[in-house]
Parts: C-alpha cells; structure tokens; sequence
C-alpha cells in the first residue's frame, strides 16, 4: 500500500520571510482559506513573536481553520513559546513549533551557546510547548552542518520530551539528495515509531525538491514546503512539484498526499496576486509556459497526442488547457490550426505561402498576434480579400484565459480538426 506523506505548508511563515512576500492580515487568512481547500494536512501560520501583525494573524487563522492543524513557530525560549501558545488558543488542533540551531557554525557564531545549553533549552521549549499543546514538533536548524553524533542526541532528547515530530532542515540548501538521505535515515532509526520525522529544504543550489524526495524514500513522513517554492533567499522545497512528482511517478514512489492537485494552479494565481511577484515563467506545473508549446516539433506531436510532450493532463493541476504560442519556431501544422480556427480554412498551397511570410515576420517579433495572421491571409488569397470565413471563434475563446494574443488553446484545434501541413 501507498504511504501517505504529510504536507506541512509554510507559504504564511517561511515563505512571507521573503523579500517581496509580506502579506497584510486580511491577504494570510484568505490565503489560509485556498490552502486548506487544497488539501494542506499541516498549515504553519505565522510567527506570533516577530509583530503584533504576526500575531494576530495566526489567532485569525487558528480561529477560521477547523479541519487543518495550524501550527504556530517558536523559538526554543519561554517568551516564544508562550507567545504561539497563546496565538493558537482558539485553534481546534494547535501544533507548536520550536527550534533551535544545533551546528557549530550556528552555535559558536550567532547564539554563543555551547551544545549543552542548546540541547538543554531545546528540552525545555518541548516540555513548555506539550504543557500547552498535546502536537509538538521540534527543528534542528542547520541540522545538514550539525554533527551527526549531536543531532541524534538532540532527536532523542526532544522526542522523550514529548515532540511528535522531529525536523530535519536543509536550512542553507547544502546537502546533496545521497547525502540528506543518510543523514535521515539515521534519524529515522534513532526516532523509531516515537515521532514522525519531517524534512525543511532550501534550495539554495536548486535541490530543494530533489532532497525532500530523497528523505522521503529514505523514511521520511512530513514534507514541509510552500506555494510556488517561494521563501528564504531560493526558497523552499515547492509544494506543487513534489506533490506532483509523487502523483506522476506512482509506479516508482509508492506515496501518496491528501492534495487536491486541481487547485495548486489557483492556489498559486492566488499567492502571486497577493505578493510581488509570480512564479518564473518556466517554473514546474504552475509557470506560464509549463503547458505551453511554440517548437513547431512539439506543436504537431500535441496536436496529434496530447502525451507525447506533456506528461500531466493540464486540469490535473487546475490550469484550463495547454496553449499553442505562433513564433518563429512554430510548423505549418499549428499555423494552419490557427487560420482554421481564426475562420480561414488553406489549401495546401496557400498554408505555404502564409507560412513563408509569417517566419518572416516571426523572426523580427517575439510573438504574432491574430490580427497579424489574418493580415498575411489577405496577402496570399485573392489578391488581399480573404476567403470567405467560416463562423468564427469569440476571441476570448480562441486566446484562452491563459494567452496572450499571440497563444490559442488545444480544445479550439482539436474541436476544428487538422489543416494541410
């Protein structure tokens, strides 16, 4: 059977750390909203200590939020842990979080703490936090540059003390996937069936992903991650790529999450619309070309079967359709899709004509709008009348709610049919 991975969502903690992702009260509850309907088992809220604003944030949350746990992040010391405590009072299943660094680097440099102190204090944020809370969970910050001797002291530690969970973070995004795999599994053998151990990637060196499945296979059970991979300098592990990479790769990885994976593409509309800026265009599963095709190669493979170049169904993930983008690398095929669907069925030789002047002008523009189409048509047929036009497409239906002008939608060309090649 298929075990199931928790989903720890940190889009309102970590990820609002991030230059450019502060997000009013009002914007954090909303968002707290669309992460519950996708499915999130774990919602982290905020950080009750860092602003009055924080703070009540997460009370606003844990109070709206009944069938998702939301935890609040602490500090390793009595004032956060009281704080959080208090943030989540009118939650219906609270979780604190504590932490403290545990390597040297961290220890020596930023806390001077000696590894006995920190083990001591991490001990007793956990005993303070289950006084307040039944969900306890502890983090290892740094766990990747901690010595393996010390970090498996502070996991037994903080697990008898009463944590539930036991985290693992990546926190600079140094580790390498066969690497991080070792280091949790060794945690995994010391935790035993007494806590659950989770895993924190950065991605800094763009493993974030890749390491959060390594830990998985290596016995892992939570994964915590955000919308669209936004937080801390690279950002975090991305929710909606390891959500997916799980679903589409079930015949390799016998996992399984609760996501709703139709709502991760409104889920990230959502987030972009709230702070300063969306996912890069690129970007896996919710970028603006991750279903988009303008390689005249790709074109007619789509065009012919739709799996030949996209591996996921687009409404898998909530994005309404794959879109065909006219440039300068784009074949006849989707050109003769577009004048059919534009209204302009070609013959075999006025498609090669029409195509002769559109790589022209393709080859001085990023993209060809539909007018500009049409404008070639006339060039070509009837001495610059076009043909007569079959009932045509609203535009809104033709450009797709995901185009530019330049971009038309798989169902419009499949619906019409092929045109000549």
């Amino acid at each position: 059977m298929a075990q199931r991975i928790t989903i720890f969502d940190t889009t309102l903690r970590d990820g609002e750390q991030a230059p450019g992702c502060s997000m009013t009260v009002a914007e954090k509850l909303a968002m707290a909203g669309m992460l519950v309907d996708l499915g999130v088992d774990v919602l982290e809220a905020g950080f009750p200590i860092a602003s009055d604003g924080d703070f009540e944030a997460v009370g606003a949350i844990a109070g709206a939020v009944r069938s998702t746990r939301v935890a609040a992040l602490a500090r390793a010391c009595t004032l956060d842990v009281e704080r959080a405590a208090r943030a989540l009072e009118r939650a219906a299943s609270p979780r604190i979080h504590t932490f403290i660094a545990t390597s040297d680097i961290h220890l020596v440099c930023k806390l001077k703490k000696s590894r006995a102190q920190a083990l001591d204090e991490a001990v007793a944020a956990v005993e303070l936090a289950r006084r307040h809370v039944d969900d306890v969970e502890f983090s290892a910050e740094d766990a990747t540059r901690t010595d393996t001797e010390y970090l498996e002291e502070v996991a037994r530690a903080t697990v008898g003390a009463g944590a539930r969970t036991f985290n693992v973070p990546d926190t600079v995004g140094c580790a390498t996937p066969d690497e991080f795999a070792g280091l949790v599994a060794r945690i995994v053998g010391v935790v035993g069936d007494a806590a659950e151990v989770s895993v924190h990637c950065h991605n800094d060196l763009g493993l974030a992903v890749a390491n959060s499945l390594a830990a998985i296979q290596a016995g892992a059970r939570q994964v915590e991650c955000t919308v669209n991979g936004i937080g801390e300098r690279a950002g975090n592990c991305s929710l909606e790529e390891i959500v997916m990479v799980v679903k589409v790769r079930r015949d390799h990885l016998p996992y399984t999450t609760l996501i709703r994976t139709e709502k991760l593409f409104p889920a990230s509309q959502m987030l972009s619309g709230f702070i300063s800026f969306g996912p890069q265009p690129n970007k896996a599963i919710v970028g603006r070309n991750a279903f988009a095709h303008e390689a005249g190669i790709h074109q007619d493979g789509v065009l012919k079967e739709r799996t030949t170049y996209e591996i996921i169904d687009p409404k898998e993930v909530g994005v309404p359709e794959s879109r065909l983008v006219l440039g300068k690398h784009s074949g006849r095929h989707a050109l003769g899709q577009r004048c059919d669907t534009l209204g302009f069925p070609l013959t075999r030789e006025q498609l090669d004509a029409v195509y002769r002047r559109f790589t022209a002008l393709a080859d001085r523009k990023k993209g060809i709008l539909d007018e500009e189409i049409v404008a070639l048509v006339k060039e070509v047929v009837d001495g610059g009348a076009p043909p007569p036009a079959k009932a045509r497409v609203e535009p809104a239906t033709v450009r797709g709610s995901l185009g530019r002008g330049f971009a038309f939608p798989m169902r419009a060309a499949r619906r019409l049919g092929s045109a000549s090649r």
